[in-house]
């Protein structure tokens, strides 16, 4: 025991001590920073010079509409021909000349329309033309078929789905539920593949460099290959840890010194859209209440106990396969394919999991212990049955368990093997030696 804890110990104040690993613990959250910062920059970004837009309406069916300010667009209506006033276009104040569609049928929904234009016209600046052009010759349909506002205001309904049975829940249930699932599936499928490979490389090294042949003579291989585990797995924590307190931090900082508003970043979607800052609050106010329901005194130690679960499942393997590589690390990418299906598609099932969190894939993929520290994470927020929790949790860790030891007996004898290419048959007899 005290052999595995010096190696533990070992581990971890040799990694944590590394001047990488400080630049990258600090490094990382202020580069979220400068993220956040140059894309709130680039997504505010709006050309100073308006674009003037001349619509060739012979037919005078339109009104000369106020334009919208927030698209950038000037939209003017001429009663001349569209190829008078493409042929003027490189001489007058316009940017571009649109055709006003012949209109037969105001119950048509599809039209074609020409332009013309000095430059090259960028996408979004088509879309404007086209919703521009859309909402006048939505006006023009109104009076033709002797519609209101207020009439077509009444026709859209909205419907707000309430249960009425006897557990509360309201509209962003499924909607937090979803946010919090996919925050903790992303974590365990980004900490597999970050620490599980550092374990591997940690294993490869002291393969490489014979250090493991003065170590063996002091402990077991077992011993070796946990206490790296273990180290590695404090590494992470202590690592997550810091990125949880710098990270918000750094994003808060950002917005106080450049001046920029966190909201602005899920407003740039909406470009021209305008919020009600009551029904905003509201909004804020009903996340606020749904993410206090959720029961976190369940869902944060089930959490902790499937992360360690996944990570010494997964991190076992790496190790195993870290000690049977070789020099060369690129013929050793035909050993981690195994191991990297299935948390890829781990992946993917949480995805479908949060839409369809009760469903039988969701169930019986949350039982698979290669599948379940991903899977049952995202589902932990749309209150699973306790028995299947508490199912999957017993499989993961007896899993876990078995995997530790299967990887243990592959781990003995690939430390010390060198100069020869291991492939999956090879390792498949490791498992029987004695």
């Amino acid at each position: 025991m005290n052999k595995l804890l010096l190696i533990i110990r070992r581990e971890y104040l040799t990694r944590v001590k590394k001047r990488s690993f400080i630049l990258g613990t600090l490094l990382t959250p202020l580069a979220f920073a400068v993220f956040f910062l140059v894309a709130g920059m680039i997504f505010s970004y709006s050309s100073d010079e308006d674009l003037r837009v001349a619509i060739s309406d012979t037919e005078r069916l339109l009104d000369n509409a106020p334009a919208d300010p927030n698209s950038g667009l000037t939209f003017r209506l001429e009663r001349e021909p569209f190829d008078s006033l493409a042929a003027q276009l490189d001489k007058s104040d316009y940017d571009v000349v649109v055709k006003m569609p012949t209109i037969a049928n105001v119950r048509a929904k599809n039209f074609t329309v020409f332009y013309v234009s000095k430059d090259q016209l960028g996408l979004e600046t088509q879309t404007q033309i086209q919703d521009g052009l859309s909402d006048r010759i939505r006006q023009y349909k109104m009076k033709a078929l002797e519609l209101d506002e207020e009439t077509l205001a009444s026709l859209r309904t909205k419907i707000e789905l309430v249960s009425s049975g006897e557990k509360d829940e309201s509209t962003f249930r499924s909607i937090i539920g979803a946010g919090i699932g996919g925050a903790m599936g992303m974590i365990m499928y980004l900490a597999v593949f970050i620490y599980g490979t550092m374990v591997m490389r940690s294993v490869m090294e002291e393969k490489t460099n014979r250090i493991v042949e003065v170590m063996i003579s002091s402990v077991r291989p077992f011993e070796l290959m946990m206490g790296k585990i273990i180290g590695v797995g404090f590494v992470g924590l202590t690592q997550l840890a810091i990125w949880g307190v710098l990270i918000p931090i750094f994003y808060l900082l950002t917005g106080l010194f450049f001046d920029i508003d966190p909201q602005q970043m899920n407003e740039m979607a909406n470009t021209g859209a305008e919020i009600d800052p009551e029904m905003a609050q509201g909004m804020a106010a009903q996340v606020l209440e749904e993410i206090g329901k959720q029961n976190w005194w369940l869902i944060i130690p089930t959490f902790l106990l499937y992360f360690l679960g996944g990570y010494f499942l997964y991190s076992s393997l790496f190790a195993a396969v870290g000690s049977a590589m070789g020099d060369d690390y690129g013929e050793g990418q035909s050993l981690m394919f195994p191991i990297t299906i299935p948390v890829i598609l781990a992946f993917y099932i949480m995805i479908v999991v949060l839409r369809m969190p009760q469903s039988n894939l969701a169930i019986w993929s949350s039982m698979v212990p290669l599948f379940s520290p991903i899977v049952m994470p995202a589902r932990l927020a749309f209150a699973p049955p306790l028995w299947q929790v508490a199912l999957s949790m017993i499989i993961l860790i007896g899993s876990a368990i078995f995997f530790v030891w299967l990887s243990g007996r592959i781990y003995r004898v690939g430390i010390f093997m060198y100069g020869k290419k291991v492939n999956l048959k090879e390792i498949w007899k490791w498992l029987f030696y004695r």
